[in-house]
């Protein structure tokens, strides 16, 4: 009917000798019935038709949400949920509202395989399939982990305001960048070709859109308004997402996990809750439930006359202390050396030989000549792998200094 239509009027008036057309003219006045309906057409005069220039993009758009709609309902289905399809939120962005929830489906959202999506079961009763995830983000994701995805700042990236800056003439010099990073000596851990290779790969996504163009190895032609291009780019393919792995464990792993998991930070957590009590929500009631008989049947917890539960002070900390040492009990068992914690305040230097996932979160494996420790990994460390590393434990986390960086608290 689209091609067949002159200027969006489809014209279907009653030929009496047309007896081989009246069956297909009745079907498409019955599909003109249905799109009328759907605000797609119209009937100007008697037998002809309007077509809206919505209808087809409109159509291919209820087509792709349907297929969505069908992936979430055989993605659940296949880890043993019942939910409503009314309760299904497609988020072509990045969401209005923060969502937690337990990860139920991972999978390539685009040919390049560059991205994913995600169908996440939340704790707000609903049910969120999100597109355009970027693969790195949810690599220690598996199927059950807790996560919470939500909008980051929408304004221009501190990365594309840097090569902003560095053009001269509307040319930016990856050479030229090194030279300055250097000069200044601000580069987190001292690695600046690493500082600068990142800076390079944006650019080679942002050329794959069209928004710069690569001269050659060492110039890269950057528009005028190449700031508000990226971060238009950013909102359209998605991007525009922070994502934290809250916990990588499934649910039941840590009910009797011995470390200080996500449902323990819940539990001892303050302010008004945010769990429905429907869907994933009503599960995860249910699971702190559990977690809390749990915690008062080894000690941790004590229930008072008037019901109310105390949790001791150190809740967390002695948590994961606790798993720290039986995790490093077990893997000094296939060490040639043993297992020391490390203490508050300690400086911990070693080689960093790779990284440990715990209920309490991920660990850094840092051995010396004579013994290894386990202490929390952060993102900054990754390029330091198989290399020696120094940082100070500061209350559950690390101030690493790495190469000529005085220190890097995180």
């Amino acid at each position: 009917m689209l091609n067949e239509a002159d200027g969006g009027a489809l014209d279907l008036r009653h030929a009496p000798d047309d007896l081989r057309g009246q069956e297909d003219r009745t079907l498409r006045l019955r599909r003109l019935g249905k799109l009328e309906k759907m605000g797609l057409a119209a009937e100007q005069s008697s037998g002809v038709w309007e077509l809206s220039d919505r209808l087809e993009p409109t159509l291919r758009q209820m087509g792709e949400r349907g297929d969505i709609v069908r992936t979430m309902q055989k993605a659940m289905r296949a880890e043993g949920y019942d939910r409503d399809p009314m309760s299904f939120q497609i988020h072509d962005t990045a969401p209005a509202t923060p969502i937690v929830g337990r990860v139920v489906d991972k999978h390539l959202s685009d040919e390049l395989g560059e991205n994913f999506a995600l169908v996440i079961d939340g704790i707000d009763g609903r049910t969120h399939h999100i597109s355009a995830v970027d693969q790195a983000k949810v690599a220690d994701a598996r199927i059950g982990s807790i996560i919470e995805i939500a909008a980051t700042d929408g304004g221009p990236r501190p990365a594309d305001r840097t090569i902003a800056g560095m053009a001269e003439d509307g040319i930016y010099r990856p050479s030229r960048h090194l030279e300055q990073a250097r000069f200044e000596g601000r580069v987190p851990g001292g690695d600046y070709e690493g500082f600068v290779d990142a800076h390079v790969r944006r650019l080679e996504a942002l050329r794959r859109a069209g928004i710069v163009e690569r001269i050659d190895a060492d110039q890269w032609r950057i528009p005028l308004n190449f700031e508000a291009r990226a971060a238009a780019y950013d909102a359209g393919q998605g991007r525009q997402l922070n994502i934290r792995i809250l916990s990588t464990f499934d649910l039941e792993t840590q009910i009797t996990a011995d470390g200080a998991t996500w449902l323990d930070r819940r539990l001892v957590g303050r302010g008004p809750s945010d769990i429905a009590p429907a869907g994933f929500g009503q599960d995860v009631n249910e699971a702190m439930d559990r977690r809390r008989e749990r915690l008062i049947e080894q000690g941790d917890a004590a229930r008072q006359q008037n019901g109310r539960v105390l949790y001791r002070r150190d809740l967390l900390s002695t948590l994961e202390a606790r798993e720290v040492a039986r995790a490093g009990a077990e893997l000094a068992a296939a060490k040639p050396m043993p297992f020391r914690a490390a203490g508050g305040g300690e400086t911990v230097s070693g080689t960093f030989t790779g990284t440990v996932q715990l209920t309490s979160g991920k660990f850094a494996i840092v051995e010396k000549s004579h013994e290894f420790t386990l202490v929390p990994w952060r993102p900054v460390i990754d390029r330091q792998l198989g290399k020696e590393v120094t940082g100070i434990v500061q209350g559950g986390s690390v101030s690493w200094q790495l190469g000529r960086q005085r220190g890097l608290g995180l």
